[in-house]
């Protein structure tokens, strides 16, 4: 019989989100009437916008007819979408050919740990986003779960709390590791500052590592004075690859379509390119994305579909503030909880002393029927937090905060 590969075997328990079903699930089959809210996956609500629509419809449409049937397409994507992503969101920081067009974030994230195999040194911030630990220990790159349960063996956590205003102490990191990034940060909700990227920029360029920067929510930052990419900092395109998605700030999450930036002036220890191995990445282990997904998304990018993401956007941060205001009412202050929420991010990062976090996950599904995310599935640090998601319909949202009332600490 072949040997199961020994990274699955130690992985612990499953995996946060459908973990977090599972326990909704048998509470709603226990509490057959209660009304669930969901306010823990971060998985957007609000239909397609309608011209984003209309260009995907016709598109599809025209895949009936002869003149507008299309097969395969390039794999790294139609060389349109390419050129204009870099026009938009990196205007004279990268060039089209260094954006590969992809099936989501998330899948990229996952792809790009077979660039560095298993004997790469991994760096997360803790919290963090759970595929880039479980990728790591799937692949090989980690080992088991320490026996206190503070972490995979062999993965460098790095601390993003209240004290370091969400912003690690990088000293711990070693040299020539691969640094998961990630701002406007899930689930924290913090967003970076450029001082603060210029630091992780030139600890990188010093230290030979490499940044997955993970950009996932940059559409939600609001302050002008934010970076919303980290070649917005000077020596990135030598030390970073960045990765996003249409996933929230289109609505895309089913439709899936993302992409990554991997700059021609990255390079290995041995001098050959990194953006030379994610083509052959992107050529062998994927087969290109949706043409209609890429044709919604070119819809997206001119400036009705600009208007129209700037709208969806609008819509969830008026969540965050509905949220934030009764999270922040006076019984919740007098029992000590703290909310963390920057206004640039659909998550608000909320502590509650002396609850663990899937403590407090089941007192709020009892007591309000509402489904939020436990802040230690993503780590050490996320102890005692929960993470509030600011994708849902506002009258659920608004009734939620309603529910939020009942709770008694």
């Amino acid at each position: 019989m072949i040997n199961r590969n020994k990274g699955f075997a130690n992985l612990t328990a499953g995996y946060l989100f459908p973990e977090v079903a599972r326990r909704r699930r048998e509470f709603a089959a226990r509490h057959p009437d209660a009304s669930i809210i969901s306010l823990g996956i971060g998985n957007t609500t609000e239909p397609l916008t309608p011209h984003i629509a209309k260009a995907m419809s016709d598109y599809a449409l025209a895949l009936s007819t002869p003149e507008g049937y299309s097969g395969y397409g390039d794999e790294q994507g139609m060389a349109a979408l390419r050129e204009k992503l870099a026009q938009v969101f990196y205007p004279n920081m990268i060039s089209p050919d260094e954006v590969f067009v992809s099936d989501g974030a998330k899948c990229d994230i996952a792809r790009v740990q077979v660039l560095f195999g298993k004997d790469v040194k991994i760096a997360v911030q803790d919290p963090a986003y759970p595929v880039y630990v479980d990728g790591s220990v799937v692949i090989g790159a980690a080992g088991k779960m320490k026996q206190d349960g503070t972490g995979y063996e062999g993965i460098v956590y790095m601390p993003c709390v209240p004290e370091n205003n969400f912003f690690p102490d990088l000293s711990v990191v070693p040299p020539d590791s691969v640094i998961y990034f990630c701002s406007p940060n899930n689930p924290t909700g913090a967003a970076s500052s450029k001082k603060e990227l210029e630091h992780l920029v030139d600890y990188a360029l010093k230290r030979g590592c490499v940044i997955i920067y993970d950009a996932a929510y940059s559409a939600f930052i609001r302050d002008p004075s934010l970076p919303k990419t980290i070649y917005e900092i000077s020596g990135a395109e030598n030390c970073a690859i960045e990765i996003n998605s249409f996933s929230k700030p289109a609505g895309f999450t089913g439709v899936r379509l993302g992409w990554s930036v991997v700059p021609k002036k990255l390079k290995f220890a041995d001098g050959s390119l990194v953006h030379s191995d994610w083509n052959r990445v992107m050529t062998t282990l994927f087969n290109g994305a949706s043409n209609i997904a890429q044709a919604g998304a070119l819809a997206a990018l001119d400036e009705t579909g600009l208007s129209e993401m700037k709208s969806l956007i609008d819509y969830y941060l008026e969540n965050v503030k509905t949220m934030t205001a009764a999270l922040s009412a006076e019984n919740f202050k007098k029992s000590g909880v703290k909310v963390y929420s920057t206004g640039n991010s659909p998550y608000l990062w909320v502590f509650f002393p002396g609850y663990k976090s899937w403590e407090i996950f089941d007192k709020i599904l009892a007591e309000c029927n509402v489904v939020v995310t436990p802040g230690s599935g993503f780590g050490p640090a996320g102890e005692g937090f929960v993470r509030f998601s600011a994708f849902g319909h506002h009258k659920d949202v608004n009734e939620a905060c309603k529910r939020f009332s009942r709770l008694h600490f």
